[in-house]
């Protein structure tokens, strides 16, 4: 699979990347076999950039992913995580996390300071079972942008200065706020999370020409936007952004699905086509959580799309103008 490196760092990562959410038990509970897996069936289908988070599944996700490592060449893998949220134990109580199907056993206590970084670098390592991070973002920094800015970004600068991780950034869904970062801050590298899709373009507006500019490097995330974009025929009760989409955006999914059909291909195929046409796309992450959802990711992921659909798009006004998608 195809790499591409992360802004002027040496971090490179596959353009398919495994995206660790799921592993948490987002939306549904998952089991460590199954989660296994997913992460074996991913390397074993080439991908070898693996992103993950303290957050998912309340420290879940980084201990699955470090299972894998633990297995496979360090050298041959990029691993990513976030900084942001610090992991406290807690008597659960026989109650579940309010964001993922696990038990309560943790809670989650903001901190950007240099301090809540470092600590929350050492507890990933340890999780992980690894001895370093190739990647480290920022981390839904949205309602504490100052506080990441002011004092996270410099504590991440510092551990890439001393060589502890590769490449540095953030991940947020936030275009204006990811791009007052590119604009004042040394990043190599933004995940952006579902405003680069075939639904939402608004990245185009400031934060991919900022990122162009500066030699910032795009990783490409929530590209079904949470459900619309992942099914054929976007069905009813389809959700965008984690909520039921609203009629309006479902019937815009359903003619971009008319298009896709006209030329034989689908939607899903699409939506992990386009992001990548943009130059300062280095890859996209999909948050993946069985053997299945792998081999069929990794099938849309290798499928030709030709030129006409996305000419056909333009012209019925599904595409922004601006959207680069010809070689």
């Amino acid at each position: 699979m195809r790499r591409n490196r992360l802004g002027k760092s040496k971090v490179q990562v596959t353009e398919l990347g495994f995206g660790g959410g799921p592993l948490g038990g987002l939306f549904a509970p998952l089991d460590d076999e199954t989660a296994a897996g997913a992460l074996e069936t991913a390397w074993e289908s080439g991908i070898r950039y693996f992103d993950t988070s303290p957050h998912y599944g309340i420290g879940h996700s980084e201990r699955r992913t470090g299972g894998l490592l633990r297995g496979k060449p360090r050298e041959e893998v990029t691993l990513s995580t976030k900084v942001g949220r610090l992991l406290v134990p807690q008597d659960p109580a026989g109650r579940m996390d309010e964001s993922f199907a696990v038990a309560a056993t943790h809670r989650r206590v903001w901190d950007f300071t240099r301090d809540g970084v470092l600590r929350s670098v050492e507890d990933s390592l340890e999780r992980m079972g690894v001895d370093r991070i190739d990647v480290l973002f920022l981390h839904d920094a949205e309602e504490r942008f100052e506080d990441a800015l002011r004092e996270g970004y410099p504590a991440l600068a510092e551990l890439r200065a001393q060589g502890l991780v590769g490449a540095i950034g953030a991940g947020m869904y936030h275009p204006g706020k990811l791009t007052r970062l590119v604009e004042e801050s040394d990043v190599d590298v933004v995940m952006l999370s579902g405003r680069y899709t075939l639904l939402d373009q608004s990245a185009l507006d400031e934060l991919l020409p900022a990122c162009s500019d500066r030699g910032i490097s795009v990783l490409a995330a929530s590209i079904f936007n949470s459900g619309l974009l992942a099914m054929p025929r976007p069905a009813e009760g389809a959700t965008f952004d984690y909520v039921p989409a609203a009629l309006q955006m479902l019937e815009r999914a359903q003619r971009i699905a008319d298009v896709c059909e006209a030329h034989g291909v689908t939607l899903p195929e699409l939506a992990m086509a386009f992001p990548l046409r943009h130059p300062v796309v280095s890859g996209i992450v999909v948050g993946m959580r069985t053997e299945e959802e792998v081999r069929s990711n990794i099938a849309a992921f290798g499928v030709k799309i030709p030129a006409q659909v996305w000419d056909d798009l333009r012209s019925e006004g599904l595409l922004d103008e601006r959207a680069p998608v010809h070689d």
